[in-house]
């Protein structure tokens, strides 16, 4: 190769910096697929993409520091794939989030989340009856729920202050009712019904105060998985998007140095 091992091993040195940004969200997506989104799926691949870029950078350095041709044409070859690869992933995340959101509410900060609102891949998956016995557990057992229970003082929250808080979507869709069933605020998790006729969605009957059912059986609960989701992956998305900036860079500057 006509590129200076010094450039070579340089550049490697760098594809191994950007390793952490592609590595990263795929290790804090699977922190939240355990904790918080209850749905794993695009974590592994970004986690699997991040330490092929470890693996194919150290052949570059190594490659470089030995004038071995053999790594640095591995390099080459490898980089290109995992570019492609990721690419493909970030699109990927793109169109299965690329639809949905929360509903906003009259005199409320927070927003209501409605399954209707969703489509595509993402929304089959987590709605799929197998699948969201298993998601709704998790949501349960990460007692979300439970942690947005507020009492200043000693007091209950009062409803006009509960209103002003910024909800995540699991917490609006899961630990309350929609806002159109009209229920009367007791604190977080407890609302009771009002003089107003509750409104046409089914999740009104489905709402319970008994603190281990709440709405998890509830559609609202299903779009406010789908809503986290769609935040954390494009979060990710974004993230990967300028690690592909980076390498395909390095890349493009290794091989016009390499012809």
């Amino acid at each position: 190769m006509a590129a200076s091992k010094g450039l070579v091993g340089s550049l490697s040195f760098l594809t191994f910096l950007v390793s952490i940004p592609v590595l990263g969200p795929g290790i804090w997506l699977s922190t939240r697929a355990s904790s918080t989104d209850c749905f794993r799926f695009l974590e592994w691949p970004f986690i699997v993409l991040g330490v092929s870029i470890i693996v194919v950078s150290l052949a570059g350095v190594a490659g470089a520091c030995y004038g071995n041709t053999f790594p640095l044409r591995f390099y080459m070859v490898s980089m290109f794939i995992i570019i492609g690869v990721l690419i493909g992933f970030v699109i990927f995340a793109y169109r299965v989030t690329g639809t949905g959101s929360g509903r906003a509410v009259q005199w409320r900060v927070y927003s209501d989340y409605y399954l209707e609102d969703y489509s595509g891949w993402l929304k089959e998956r987590v709605a799929e009856e197998k699948n969201w016995a298993d998601i709704s557990s998790c949501v349960r057992k990460s007692k979300v729920c439970a942690r947005m229970r507020r009492e200043p003082d000693g007091l209950l929250e009062p409803a006009e202050v509960f209103y002003t808080r910024k909800l995540s979507p699991i917490e609006s869709g899961c630990c309350k009712p929609p806002t159109e069933c009209n229920f009367l605020y007791v604190n977080e998790t407890t609302w009771n019904p009002g003089v107003i006729p509750p409104g046409p969605s089914v999740d009104c009957a489905r709402w319970s105060n008994d603190q281990a059912a709440l709405c998890y059986t509830c559609d609202s609960c299903k779009a406010g998985v789908l809503g986290s989701l769609n935040e954390s992956w494009r979060k990710a998305a974004l993230i990967n998007i300028v690690a592909i900036v980076i390498l395909v860079t390095i890349y493009a500057r290794l091989y016009l140095r390499a012809k």
